[in-house]
């Protein structure tokens, strides 16, 4: 007995020694990692959502991913002066770090993407429903990011496989040209819109995901980058006509701009990025880049970038005076005011007595004698779009990551729109295109516009790209994209248009925050007028690539931004020449 003890206790010994090595190497059951994930739908639906979180961040559109663009256009100016001050002057320094946060974000988004893909398979026959849905997501996905990296920064490196990860060559890539970025997103919008249900098929389900209409929205949208109409056309009223699902203006315009399932992902919604509604939120604010604490407040700050000083918002950017005096220059067919400008620009007007919530900045009544603005040193006209502003939810913001308004990426009025920009460039000024700005003007209350009134393409494009869409789309994101792809930069006539449109006052002389401002004012010495296009250099209507990602990669170069580059023999097409309306 004691021997075989012995001998027991020696086997065990040498059995616990000679497994030393391989102990060591034993896979931990509860740990994932991507040689052992992912080899079913379930697994994957996981990433799904790890990729939607993704663009919920902060360099995606939780704030400064969304907000760089908004800067970038002419419908609003910096009225703090400090934060996002260079991007609104389109002079950022390569050493800014703010302007690699929406790179860093975006290719998280990506390496999620890639991931999925690399376990759906190439052959698009052989997956099932549910995997075919999984793969569009991710197509779309993808899409989207590579859309904003390029329409940011031009020329980023495109990562399609994930075994690129696999080596150092592929981890330290070079850059894509602008065109290679383009023609993969236009790929991947196209392939999703096969693999996506339309909103009425999925259901439930659709509900806050990508959508075949979703896919084909922003595939006709990377179309109209490089200015490729007919294509764009044809997508566009493929949408308009039912293909993708059903889609239709909302007949209240403020409920595109208001939290809670009553109002958002509704039947004017082609994508929106999904937020918590106020009070269903946690507690961290969780800035970039891992947003995965389970108490996360799953909010965006678009609102306290927005909102005014005195109601404990941040006071950074304000609507330009153009863009409010475009609003009042022209009246409803009741000869009230646009409703548009309720929902946009925060001012008090007798017309809001009675109108929605009434005259209000978060519950508190405003009046004509006690103007509120956005920062208390520099003034400026609060913005109220993706803000609740105008909801009566809470009466000051509650700053950090705690707005729940859904962001709408893309609505059926600017299907409608697009729609008509292409029908113009393309046999313009026609009726059909005039047809569809009226659906979106009558919605407003607008009068119907007439063909007779437009006699060349160039005049409907005028009143297209400087009237309809500013009051439609007015200090949401997308204006720069526009600005860029209508060539607008290279254009002497249309570069001093922007320089008059994003004409402001700084002042607190709160009773000078409506007053109408002109570019000529600046020449003639009034110091308190500054225009954001003053100091834009050539090659900086994009983003430059951030010194230290230049740093971290050998072999990666700068853009037109990093160089001060011109981009005009780079445009698509000819520039319309500005037209009086």
């Amino acid at each position: 007995m004691k021997l075989y003890k012995i001998s027991l206790a020696v086997l065990m010994g040498v059995a616990t020694l000679s497994s030393c090595d391989s102990e060591l190497d034993v896979t931990n059951p509860n740990q994932q990692t991507a040689a052992t994930f992912g080899f079913s739908a379930d697994d994957l639906e996981e990433n799904v959502i790890a990729a939607y979180n993704h663009i919920r961040m902060e360099g995606t559109y939780a704030r400064v991913g969304y907000m760089l663009d908004v800067c970038r256009g002419d419908e609003v100016w910096n009225s703090s002066q400090v934060w996002y001050m260079p991007f609104d002057d389109l002079n950022v320094a390569f050493t800014d770090e703010i302007g690699q946060w929406s790179w860093r974000d975006w290719y998280y988004t990506i390496n999620v993407t890639n991931f999925t893909l690399s376990r759906c398979g190439e052959d698009n026959s052989a997956l099932n429903e549910q995997m075919r849905r999984i793969k569009g997501q991710m197509l779309f996905l993808r899409g989207l990011a590579y859309y904003n990296l390029a329409g940011y920064y031009q020329n980023p490196i495109l990562i399609t496989d994930y075994a690129t990860y696999s080596t150092l060559d592929g981890l330290y890539g070079t850059n894509s040209t602008y065109d290679e970025v383009w023609d993969q997103v236009e790929k991947d919008f196209a392939e999703a819109m096969t693999l996506l249900p339309s909103r009425d098929a999925g259901g439930e389900w659709a509900k806050g995901r990508a959508t075949s209409g979703a896919a084909a929205g922003f595939y006709a949208r990377a179309l109209m980058m490089r200015h490729k109409y007919s294509d764009a056309l044809a997508v566009l009223r493929n949408i308009i006509n039912g293909q993708y699902g059903s889609y239709k203006l909302m007949a209240n315009y403020g409920d595109n701009f208001r939290e809670g399932a009553a109002y958002e992902n509704n039947d004017e919604s082609l994508f929106e990025v999904q937020y918590l509604d106020f009070g269903t939120q946690g507690t961290d604010d969780e800035w970039t880049p891992v947003n995965t604490s389970p108490n996360a407040t799953q909010g965006h700050a678009i609102e306290s970038n927005f909102g005014p000083g005195d109601f404990g918002g941040w006071a950074d950017l304000s609507a330009s005076p153009w863009l409010y005096n475009l609003f009042k220059a022209e009246k409803t067919t009741n000869g009230t005011l646009d409703p548009r400008l309720y929902w946009t620009i925060g001012t008090y007007e007798t017309d809001w007595d009675g109108f929605e919530y009434g005259n209000v900045c978060y519950a508190t009544p405003m009046t004509a004698d006690a103007p509120v603005v956005t920062n208390n040193n520099y003034g400026g006209l609060p913005v109220a779009k993706n803000t609740n502003f105008r909801t009566g939810i809470y009466d000051k913001v509650v700053t950090g990551l705690h707005c729940g308004i859904n962001l709408r990426l893309m609505r059926y009025s600017d299907v409608l729109l697009r729609a008509a920009e292409c029908e113009n460039e393309i046999n313009g000024p026609t009726q059909q295109a005039i047809d569809w700005i009226n659906q979106v003007r009558n919605r407003a209350g607008l009068a119907s516009l007439k063909l007779a009134d437009f006699n060349s393409k160039d005049k409907l494009f005028e009143q297209i790209a400087n009237v309809e869409r500013p009051k439609e789309f007015g200090c949401e994101y997308g204006r720069g994209f526009d600005l860029i792809r209508w060539g607008f930069f290279y254009d002497n006539g249309r570069l001093q248009q922007l320089k008059e449109h994003g004409t402001f006052r700084r002042t607190n002389d709160r009773s000078r925050v409506k007053e109408a401002v002109s570019y000529s004012g600046i020449a003639a010495g009034d110091t308190e007028l500054k225009s954001s296009y003053d100091t834009w250099i050539q090659g900086h209507e994009f983003f430059p690539i951030y010194q230290g990602t230049l740093n971290d990669n050998p072999n990666l170069v700068g853009n037109s931004a990093n160089n001060s580059t011109s981009n005009a023999d780079k445009l698509y097409g000819p520039v319309h020449p500005v037209v009086g309306l």
